[in-house]
């Protein structure tokens, strides 16, 4: 494991992000990116009403009212159609990516609180369950169907404490990942899909207390997981939970995301005390971060499961808020992938993430 003072004096400076936008939100719940119209889309979380969009360099393009508590976030497989978990609205709204105007509503019954998403071809997946009462459990919407509608119960034997945090592969096979969140110790199942259906496959408390993000590569293979008591972010393989590596990120990371081309994986941690960094940018299977993203007030922190990429791994968007929670502000970065060379003879000194370049 590399400490914090360890990985400040030999990885790569850390650069301020690109560009930033406060966003008019009283929250954050998820983001999602539309790489053919370039669009970010931003939800409210369960605090508010509205989803915002954006384009690629944080302009804020419109913001989408009436969707009441926007949640979880996930596009069709075209790229058409955005869904949105409503969590306080009990159903999943459906919103046109060209028009930008709500479509459709799915009830997905009274007191069901749906609050994350996943696709895995025209399936749609959502975890749903409104308090911490054991009554957690994972949706299916089949988008394809002439008239959908949302089927409940979907998770086998599995237990949640509260709404199961879901992750899938976009294929049709998944496999789609469910976490339980806050607890101690966190539990983890892995499912793939047939004939409409969830296959319970391995499970266990692996990633440690109080999961927070879980992301997953392209193929299924492997998933990458930030848990709140962990010091880094752990990699693992979907068919038996076997582990395939660790990324430092100092204490409590809270958002990891792997690139579409399954190369980088981008992660932070959930605070910036004790010498914590921001964003780290890690190529797969690789010991340093060839990035580290920085530019924020210190009092404000990486919000959970607040970042994602673009396809072609030009950008990379990332939400920070206050350590309350509240107001969320989109930072995009452009290249995220590709170490800065600095000024003068291009030379630093670099002190925990201080640099100073040599002239």
């Amino acid at each position: 494991m590399i400490a914090a003072a360890t990985l400040g004096a030999l990885a790569p400076a850390a650069y301020a992000s690109s560009g930033s936008s406060s966003l008019p939100l009283p929250g954050y719940g998820a983001m999602a990116v539309d790489d053919a119209h370039g669009h970010v889309f931003v939800s409210s979380g369960p605090t508010g009403n509205g989803i915002v969009v954006t384009d690629f360099y944080g302009r804020v393009k419109k913001t989408i009212d009436n969707e009441p508590g926007a949640d979880g976030l996930a596009l069709s497989a075209d790229g058409t159609k955005l869904y949105v978990a409503l969590s306080q609205g009990d159903g999943i709204s459906v919103v046109d990516t060209s028009t930008l105007e709500q479509t459709a509503r799915y009830s997905t019954g009274a007191q069901s609180c749906p609050t994350y998403l996943a696709r895995t071809g025209a399936l749609l997946w959502y975890g749903y369950g409104c308090e911490n009462d054991w009554q957690g459990k994972i949706g299916k919407l089949d988008t394809s169907a002439t008239d959908p509608a949302p089927e409940g119960d979907q998770q086998g034997d599995a237990i949640f404490d509260r709404a199961p945090l879901v992750a899938s592969a976009p294929g049709d096979a998944g496999p789609v990942v469910a976490g339980q969140l806050t607890l101690s110790l966190s539990n983890l199942h892995v499912y793939d899909v047939k004939d409409g259906k969830l296959n319970a496959g391995p499970s266990g408390e692996v990633v440690g207390s109080n999961l927070n993000d879980v992301s997953l590569t392209s193929d299924g293979v492997t998933m990458f997981t930030a848990s709140g008591s962990r010091d880094h972010v752990e990699a693992f393989a979907t068919k038996d939970l076997s582990r395939d590596g660790a990324y430092a990120t100092a204490v409590h990371p809270n958002a990891v995301t792997v690139s579409p081309d399954k190369a980088y994986l981008a992660a932070a941690p959930g605070t910036n005390s004790d010498n914590a960094t921001g964003v780290l940018v890690y190529p797969v299977g690789g010991s340093q971060p060839v990035r580290i993203i920085t530019g924020w007030s210190t009092d404000n922190v990486v919000a959970t499961r607040g970042i994602t990429w673009s396809k072609d791994l030009a950008k990379l968007f990332v939400i920070t808020q206050p350590s309350n929670g509240t107001t969320p502000t989109l930072h995009v970065v452009s290249h995220p992938t590709e170490p800065e060379s600095g000024g003068g003879h291009g030379g630093k000194i670099c002190i925990l993430f201080i640099c100073i370049p040599i002239l």
